[in-house]
């Protein structure tokens, strides 16, 4: 099975679990516990369910995980599902006093697009040094929400404790998360939870990847125009 050989099943120590956690725990073995993979397989499908009728409605899921051993994949999925994503830190502020941090999203493609064009070539060394420095600081802030204008319509986060101020300000702005939970996590927050191994890269990558893969198949098999105006509240109204 895929999931035994990613290590899904490892959770924390037994001393760091969240009793929280406890209904997703099958057993522990050397002190480890062991995540019951009926379940997680179960929440995957749920998940992943809802991540395809994302795709299909044409909305938008924010991919964020900002640990070192995250980083790589979720750069990689996120941009094969078309989505924006966070990797690098999570800035306070992001969801919750959006309208000004899009500013630096608009400077950030402004400024990109100027030196795509040459056109900064005008100015100093030591201020082309500048525009490039201020370049790269945005580009870590914002790099990967050029293509957000808008809040996501949902959050998919790979470590609720890593990542905790993310899913504050999702809850707090309506934004429903889905997320992996391991152990020593609280899942009561999230909407949709996948009880897993959130430290190693192989069970990050695999969530990661059927994620992006169900968002991919709903925007390759988008709904009827007249589902999207009922769900939007366009239809039936008189």
């Amino acid at each position: 099975m895929e999931m035994l050989k990613a290590g899904v099943h490892f959770g924390h120590k037994k001393s760091k679990r969240d009793p929280r956690m406890q209904s997703y725990i099958y057993t522990t073995r050397s002190d480890i516990n062991i995540i019951d993979l009926n379940q997680t397989v179960e929440k995957l499908e749920k998940v992943l369910a809802e991540a395809k009728k994302f795709g299909q409605a044409g909305k938008t899921v924010l991919f964020v995980g900002t640990k070192k051993q995250a980083q790589k994949s979720i750069r990689k999925y996120a941009v094969n599902a078309e989505m924006p994503y966070i990797i690098s830190r999570w800035i306070g502020g992001t969801f919750t006093n959006f309208s000004v941090f899009k500013k630096n999203i608009k400077k950030y493609k402004d400024l990109k697009e100027k030196m795509a064009k040459g056109e900064l070539d005008k100015y100093t060394k030591k201020e082309r040094l500048q525009f490039q420095k201020e370049i790269k600081k945005l580009e870590e802030m914002v790099g990967g929400l050029v293509t957000m204008d808008k809040l996501p319509d949902a959050v998919f986060v790979v470590d609720t404790k890593k990542d905790k101020i993310a899913i504050s300000e999702a809850v707090k702005m309506g934004i429903p998360v889905m997320a992996i939970c391991d152990t020593n996590c609280n899942p009561e927050k999230l909407d949709w939870v996948i009880p897993a191994n959130d430290d190693a890269s192989k069970s990050i990558d695999m969530v990661a990847r059927l994620v992006s893969e169900a968002i991919k198949e709903g925007k390759e098999t988008p709904l009827p125009v007249e589902v999207k105006k009922v769900e939007k509240g366009e239809a039936g109204e008189k």
